[in-house]
């Protein structure tokens, strides 16, 4: 049976919110946590964006979960700079911190002023990032003139054991790729025949590493109530990717979701008042064999979903 955990949207709470609901959440029996790293939330809706990686150190220390970030070591993120905050956390808290890394999306990256370049290109500066991020976590000094560019780089401070690097991952063909190098993969739900054939392209080079999944849910008293939620929280987050990955601003994506309607938002979110609805449909995940499940509640109340999944969802899953 997985890990279930805790995913902790900076997009849609302040961070001293979210620190407050990752200790509710060890207390309530969730078992980790992860949380996203942007620079702009996704619509006004949703209206924050605290910076993952301050949170992330008050996480770590005032929890004893494992804690993990999906990030984009690329452009807004140095990736010398990035090598060495997770050196510096996986130092503090040893065995518990983990970093997934992407190609990174427009919305976050835009802000440093450089161009955002086509997707072969972004493939290609990720595989530099995760290379020159591994390199001076083995202790290198290094320097590299290609897409990136890091003159005499040396990370000083380094932990025992290295943080893990996972892959993220939505496509049969990015899980493919990133199977070659990740040390596990993390992706988000999808109908379970298209999660199943994305574990099994990351499995051809990946073998038997750990695989990971987020889920976004929404749960209410009524079904009413949770699709109005999941509507007016997560109506921006429905596009695939060639469009996600390179709107620039929060006004970018409400002009597109202008079209959206309230059963759309069910492709991406599950949305059910009916908490064994909620067991049932995380079965389904559990039995295709992530070794971690993170539950992303995409509504406000934090502290009730904590409370209710805690008591009656994640038991009901792992008995």
């Amino acid at each position: 049976m997985p890990v279930f955990g805790f995913h902790a949207s900076h997009e849609q709470h302040a961070p001293s919110v979210l620190l407050e609901a990752v200790r509710h959440a060890e207390e309530a029996g969730f078992a980790a946590a992860m949380c996203s790293d942007h620079f702009a939330p996704w619509s006004e809706a949703q209206g924050h964006s605290g910076h993952s990686w301050s949170w992330l150190g008050a996480a770590l220390e005032a929890t004893s979960l494992p804690i993990g970030v999906v990030t984009a070591p690329v452009q807004r993120h140095h990736p010398a700079v990035a090598a060495q905050a997770m050196a510096t956390l996986a130092e503090m808290y040893p065995e518990r911190f983990w970093a997934a890394l992407g190609s990174g999306e427009a919305l976050n990256e835009h802000v440093t002023g450089d161009t955002w370049p086509r997707k072969e290109v972004r493939d290609a500066r990720l595989l530099e990032a995760v290379d020159i991020i591994r390199r001076l976590h083995d202790g290198q000094e290094v320097s590299v003139d290609g897409h990136l560019r890091v003159d005499r780089a040396r990370v000083w401070s380094l932990p025992e054991s290295r943080p893990l690097l996972f892959g993220a991952a939505v496509s049969e063909a990015t899980a493919r790729a990133v199977g070659n190098w990740a040390d596990g993969l993390i992706t988000v739900n999808q109908p379970v025949e298209a999660l199943q054939k994305v574990v099994s392209a990351f499995r051809e080079d990946g073998g038997d590493k750990p695989v990971y999944l987020q889920v976004h849910l929404c749960w209410a008293e009524t079904d009413e109530e949770a699709l109005e939620i999941a509507f007016e929280q997560w109506k921006t987050n429905v596009f695939g990717s060639a469009l996600a990955w390179n709107l620039e601003t929060p006004d970018q994506f409400e002009d597109a979701a202008r079209f959206v309607r309230p059963a759309d938002v069910r492709q991406s979110v599950m949305v059910s008042a009916d908490v064994d609805q909620h067991v049932v449909w995380l079965r389904e995940y559990a039995e295709i064999g992530f070794d971690h499940i993170y539950l992303h509640h995409v509504g406000e109340d934090q502290a009730e979903f904590v409370r209710v999944f805690g008591e009656r969802v994640i038991p009901a899953v792992a008995s």
